[in-house]
């Protein structure tokens, strides 16, 4: 059951912003329908920066859609991929432990449908020369995969992310510049899985950085997630603040305005 200052984040969410500006958008991969949603900045510049937000394991979540609308006041276009797909939404945890495991397991297949979402975001107006994506936890590890592949963006910025590889894929050069923010407290990731990533940044000779931020556990962005950190995701006012600062002065390094 959700807590009383989630159920207030999201009345809060839908009766000052409403979402009005966000447009559902309808692309394929191949047969498979998928439904995103795009936001023009509210005062575009002449360099069209974008943003592409992966979302969490549950799909496309209140919380995406207040980031996007948050984004496109600062000036960037933004849009919400949706990686499952219609017919595919999880109903329960369960069900998007399941997703979300397939595309963790099946890497090509969840680096295709990042690339669809990040044509669809250049359709919308965004500079294809000038984009960073961004993801929340499974869309975190979404982020880390975007660099990976070494797709032609100019950062990723991965909100408490899955870190983890399967150790038999090569470490290949990182060209794109990464950004990990990370609850301190998170222990959905191993110190074994933190140390291999690490080392993963260094031997791939990529930019990175990687911020801890103290007494958060992971999902520590999302008012939704509770304040519980015993369960593992819980939210954290003062890291969210801090993370979305950090992921502002990245975006003003990388991206042109």
């Amino acid at each position: 059951m959700k807590n009383s200052y989630s159920l207030l984040f999201v009345v809060i969410m839908v009766t000052t912003f409403g979402f009005a500006q966000l447009k559902p958008i309808v692309y394929k991969d191949g047969k498979q329908v998928l439904n995103g949603f795009e936001i023009s900045p509210q005062k575009a510049s002449k360099d069209k920066p974008g943003i592409l937000i992966l979302p969490a394991w549950k799909g496309i979540d209140t919380h995406a859609k207040y980031s996007a609308e948050k984004l496109s006041k600062m000036g960037y276009y933004a849009f919400i991929a949706d990686i499952y797909g219609e017919g595919n939404y999880p109903k329960t945890t369960e069900d998007a432990g399941k997703q979300a495991g397939f595309y963790k397991k099946n890497i090509a297949d969840y680096q295709r449908r990042i690339s669809l979402a990040l044509k669809q975001l250049i359709k919308s107006g965004a500079n294809p020369d000038n984009i960073v994506v961004i993801g929340y936890c499974f869309g975190g590890t979404g982020a880390l995969e975007v660099a990976r592949a070494n797709m032609s963006v100019k950062g990723i910025v991965s909100f408490h992310g899955g870190l983890g590889r399967d150790a038999s894929r090569p470490i290949t050069p990182i060209t794109t510049k990464v950004l990990v923010l990370h609850g301190a407290d998170d222990f959905y990731v191993s110190n074994d899985e933190m140390t291999a990533f690490q080392k993963e940044m260094k031997d791939s000779k990529a930019d990175w950085q990687m911020i801890y931020y103290a007494n958060s556990v992971h999902a520590f962005t999302d008012p939704e997630a509770g304040n519980d950190n015993s369960k593992g995701a819980a939210y954290n006012e003062k890291a969210a603040k801090r993370s979305w600062e950090h992921m502002k002065l990245f975006l003003a390094e990388v991206l042109k305005k």
